[in-house]
């Protein structure tokens, strides 16, 4: 009989035309979306940083020695128009504000003379910390007359540079490609499908509970020879089954633009990747997102029982969704790690076991913490949705 229901309300839950957008439309192109629209807003940046003509704004000495090699910097590492200031520095710092410039260089008047006596001296570069690009502009310029100067000194000094320098620094990552995948991306992965598992429940809470009620059906429903406990379990299995294929679509919509889209050129990654989605990976996936859904939908119901219209359910529930993500959210910032204490918060400990079956870190006794956590929470949830749905003065409302 629960099966004949749940059959039943299925039929009418993927006629609906708004259920079936949230739960394969919206999931599936998502990511296709979202990644083609960072590779091509990412590509198009590099592209106008590395061919932009930086207006360089010079204020220094009147035999302008750094202007000459600044200058002669071959235009392969960024095209410049330099532009001298003479005395005001005023004007040049209020151009560079208002993005009429972007660099300026202040150095002593004495500049040349400084360097050709081998004295240490000062040299200012100001410039517009919020545009991505510029900083390493003005690195690669002065590292470029610094290197220069230095191999002059050199030079003068009779110095072997080799004989100065005591020890040649290798910095070496120890993290694997799959570890270093964890941490970039593993916190917002479950984020996405946390957040499209909560609207793939919430459409067909709301029609199958104050929809029926708003159609008048509901009474006739309840009327047959079936116990009531019976039609909220077929209910549930499908918000359940909804939540789960939204889900499930928006990690089919991640790996047919990772496969499809060719946006990771490094075989690699791409082979880290493959493992990464695989079908192990999905099945505890999908083992931590049962009693997640479980709960969306045992807090769904009982808003979806006692409202009286769709706009109603909807105004309410819709809302708990950044009640809802912000847990998620936390896992999203550094140094969050699955613990103890972590393993103990609803949602959040899911993200941050998520993470680490991505990077391959987990602690399968904290998993196991965490999913137990998620299913008392869901019984509890299930409790008050049959509570609330046994009422008669919130079905006949």
């Amino acid at each position: 009989m629960i099966f004949s229901i749940f059959k039943k309300e299925l039929k009418e839950t993927l006629r609906d035309k708004r259920t079936l957008i949230m739960m394969l439309v919206i999931p599936i192109l998502i990511f296709p979306l979202i990644l083609n629209v960072i590779v091509g807003v990412s590509s198009s940046f590099e592209d106008s940083v590395e061919n932009k003509t930086f207006k360089i704004g010079i204020l220094g000495e009147s035999n302008d020695y750094f202007a000459k090699k600044l200058n002669n910097i071959p235009n392969s590492f960024g095209p410049k128009s330099l532009i001298p200031y003479h005395g005001d520095s005023v004007k040049m710092r209020n151009d560079l504000k208002e993005e009429k410039l972007d660099l300026i260089f202040i150095y002593d008047a004495r500049f040349s003379e400084q360097i050709k006596d081998m004295e240490a001296t000062k040299l200012i570069c100001s410039f517009d910390k919020t545009n991505m690009g510029y900083e390493q502009r003005a690195q690669k310029y002065v590292q470029i007359i610094e290197a220069e100067e230095r191999l002059k000194r050199y030079a003068v000094l009779n110095i072997d540079e080799q004989k100065i320098t005591p020890f040649e620094i290798q910095y070496q990552n120890i993290a694997s490609n799959q570890k270093m995948i964890g941490e970039l991306i593993g916190g917002f992965l479950p984020y996405i499908f946390i957040a499209f598992g909560f609207m793939g429940c919430m459409y067909p809470a709301i029609d199958l509970f104050t929809g029926e009620k708003e159609r008048g059906t509901i009474e006739t429903l309840l009327t047959t020879p079936v116990s009531r406990w019976k039609f909220l379990v077929g209910k549930m299995l499908v918000i359940i089954l909804s939540g789960l294929m939204a889900s499930f679509f928006a990690l089919l919509g991640l790996f047919l633009s990772i496969n499809l889209m060719d946006i990771i050129p490094d075989p690699e990654i791409m082979k880290v990747i493959n493992q990464i989605l695989s079908l192990g990976f999905v099945l505890k996936l999908f083992l931590l997102l049962l009693p997640l859904t479980v709960f969306f939908a045992g807090i769904m119901i009982p808003i979806a029982v006692y409202t009286k219209t769709f706009k109603e359910a909807q105004s309410i529930i819709a809302p708990l969704n950044i009640i809802v993500l912000l847990p998620a959210m936390a896992g999203l910032f550094p140094g969050i790690e699955l613990n103890l204490q972590t393993a103990l918060i609803p949602i959040l400990n899911i993200v941050l076991t998520t993470k680490g079956l991505i990077g391959g870190t987990i602690d399968y006794s904290l998993l196991i913490l965490s999913f137990s956590v998620m299913v008392v929470l869901a019984g509890i949830a299930v409790a008050i949705s049959f509570k609330q749905f046994g009422k008669e003065t919130n079905i006949l409302s």
